[in-house]
């Protein structure tokens, strides 16, 4: 890939797409980002140019794409929310045909895109099927494309393996939804954000299962964490709408919406687990073991972060 192509990124000043934008410079890349958050932290020193990310005005998109050969999108909402700042799943279904209309008109050659594991338009969980919609957006753009689809991302600043640990060094006892026994494989960010790189440069349309090298049950996973933090707790079984209960108040004091109930039906239903070869290598017990000092010493805002991130 020439030394001169002009790679995008939506959200490089947040969590993955930073991991993606900073691969791509270390390859020599001249990265621009789309964001509405260019106040934030610039962890690239100006090396990355910060382009507005409004989808009310498609024509400012497809002009910040013009030039642009490969488009990195890890843009879309965790759960709806009403406030001060409001989006929605179907807001992240509307504004990503915004974005890969302009990506077109823009002559984009090809489309890098993190989905989630299992989507599916039929699914009763909105945030899978809006995930669904939205690949069938891409893959119907005409647009060269590879979708990514991580079940969990791990690293710093990742929400899930953080909080986890935040809640174990907080509390005398961890509760998991039923028994705890579902599965979910996480991947590394900078697994995730390699795997991105690579597929920016080729050319033939793929969809590929982007999880990490260790298979855990959810049960398991805390337990792991628990020990690796030397924080080790019981672990009670728990009804899930009473757990929702308590996740929303404990949620609430923290100024912050802790878990979903379509996070907690997904996970429990299997969606966060597929049986494919692993895409990452880089294993979440040697990565936690190495960062044990700092994991869940303070909790990681999933509002906070989108207050101030796309």
């Amino acid at each position: 890939m020439p030394g001169s192509e002009i790679q995008a990124v939506t959200g490089a000043f947040g969590f993955s797409g930073r991991y993606i934008a900073r691969r791509l410079l270390s390859a020599g890349q001249r990265v621009i980002t789309l964001t509405n958050s260019s106040y934030r932290h610039d962890p690239f020193g100006g090396r990355v140019t910060a382009h507005p990310l409004r989808f009310d005005k498609p024509e400012g998109l497809e002009s910040s794409l013009e030039g642009v050969s490969v488009l990195y999108n890890t843009y879309y909402v965790r759960f709806n929310y009403r406030g001060a700042v409001s989006f929605t799943y179907a807001d992240a279904v509307a504004n990503s045909a915004i974005l890969f209309n302009a990506a077109k008109r823009a002559g984009i050659r090809r489309v890098v895109h993190i989905s989630i594991t299992n989507p599916s338009e039929n699914s009763e969980l909105e945030y899978f099927r809006c995930k669904a919609e939205i690949e069938k957006l891409l893959v119907s753009s005409g647009i060269s494309y590879s979708i990514l689809r991580p079940a969990v991302l791990f690293g710093d600043e990742s929400i899930l393996i953080n909080n986890i640990a935040f809640l174990l060094r907080k509390f005398p006892v961890f509760g998991v939804f039923g028994d705890g026994g579902y599965r979910l494989q996480p991947i590394y960010v900078e697994d995730l954000a390699e795997l991105a790189v690579e597929k920016g440069r080729e050319e033939q349309n793929s969809i590929i299962n982007a999880i990490g090298p260790e298979i855990f049950h959810y049960r398991e996973l805390v337990e792991t964490i628990g020990l690796i933090i030397d924080k080790p707790r019981p672990i009670v079984s728990i009804p899930p709408s009473i757990g929702f209960v308590a996740a929303f108040i404990i949620g609430g004091l923290l100024g912050d919406r802790l878990v979903t109930r379509d996070e907690i039906k997904g996970l429990m239903a299997g969606l966060l687990y597929v049986d494919s070869p692993p895409a990452g290598k880089t294993r979440l017990t040697d990565w936690a073991k190495e960062n044990a000092s700092w994991l869940g010493n303070r909790y990681f805002s999933e509002l906070g972060r989108r207050m101030h991130s796309i």
